[in-house]
């Protein structure tokens, strides 16, 4: 689902040399080394401030970052206290070794499934396991380092032209822009709800209706960071599901987007009592020979961004969840 992201793009890592400073590379020049004593003016202070006169051009935060990883030496001994207290006379040894999220941005030879492409914009066919955009935990072996080796005009744009997400564990197809124009009509398009995104679901219980209209607002849940949840004061959203058949206690559903909150599919359904089978964060639990989260982007519709053109793409289950889905539907 569409998520709010930072729409700046990482750079590499600045190495310059300071005067008075050592500075040397390792054997593949990835790491650069800075060494100081500790003067009078340095007694005292924090580790973590006194570094930033050893290293002013990254933030402090990224510093006590480097800190905890055991980057940061005081006599030869790793310290790994950001407010460590620094003594007259000391050395302090750094090592300015890239952080992983500062080399998110890179591109990655990855296989997609490209289902179209023009010049301006392609539609994937995402598999469950990927990941989307970099994030803590996933910093590299994304859609997003994928799209940076497939096409240069991606390092170009915010988001390599991402203009909505699938959760990791959700496969299915995706839009992504490949020029800025096309990005700007895409946004908008989604924003108008004028892009078409029905997903199918396989979810615990059987519901008393064939066709609900939910709309519920949708915030960061007040018990659990990692989770939404239906909240009071949340984003509007609205998500139309149909009943397709039901077999001991599983039901299969189609979902229709019409806004597109984090996770938003997965708190609508759990908040009716249907969680997806397998989606452990809203309760739903494995079944069916599934241990992902039972949900499929399976058809994507939209008016191409330049010239108009109806474009309309179906995705076939992926094998996990066709077994699945037939252990449901057949009859």
């Amino acid at each position: 689902m569409a998520r709010p992201e930072d729409d700046s793009v990482a750079t590499p890592l600045p190495q310059p040399d300071l005067p008075g400073d050592a500075a040397e590379p390792d054997e593949e020049g990835a790491v650069e080394t800075r060494e100081r004593m500790v003067d009078p003016d340095g007694h005292g202070q924090r580790l973590d401030r006194w570094l930033v006169g050893l290293a002013p051009e990254f933030s402090r935060s990224h510093l006590q970052g480097l800190i905890e990883a055991g980057h940061a030496q005081v006599d030869g001994s790793a310290q790994r206290v950001s407010a460590r207290k620094l003594r007259v006379g000391q050395r302090v040894r750094l090592e300015l070794v890239p952080t992983a999220a500062s080399q998110a941005f890179r591109p990655e030879a990855i296989a997609l499934a490209i289902v179209f492409e023009d010049e301006h914009l392609l539609v994937v066919d995402k598999p469950a396991g990927l990941v989307v955009h970099p994030a803590a935990g996933n910093w590299s072996g994304t859609l997003l380092n994928g799209l940076l080796a497939h096409h240069a005009q991606a390092a170009t744009l915010p988001r390599a032209g991402i203009v909505h997400r699938l959760d990791k564990d959700t496969s299915g197809l995706m839009v992504v822009a490949k020029t800025l124009p096309a990005m700007t009509a895409l946004v908008r398009s989604i924003a108008a709800r004028e892009v078409r995104r029905h997903y199918l679901a396989l979810a615990h219980g059987v519901p008393r209706w064939r066709q609900l209209c939910i709309e519920a607002p949708i915030g960061r849940d007040p018990v659990s960071r990692i989770r939404m949840a239906v909240v009071a004061g949340g984003k509007p959203a609205r998500t139309d599901v149909e009943w397709l058949a039901s077999h001991e206690g599983f039901s299969a559903l189609r979902c229709k987007l019409h806004t597109g909150r984090t996770h938003q599919i997965r708190v609508h359904l759990a908040h009716e009592g249907h969680p997806l089978v397998a989606d452990a964060v809203y309760g739903g639990k494995p079944a069916l020979g599934l241990t992902r989260q039972a949900l499929h982007a399976a058809e994507l519709a939209f008016a191409h961004p330049i010239d108009g053109q109806a474009l309309v793409f179906e995705s076939p289950l992926p094998p996990d969840l066709a077994a699945a889905w037939q252990q449901v539907t057949a009859i």
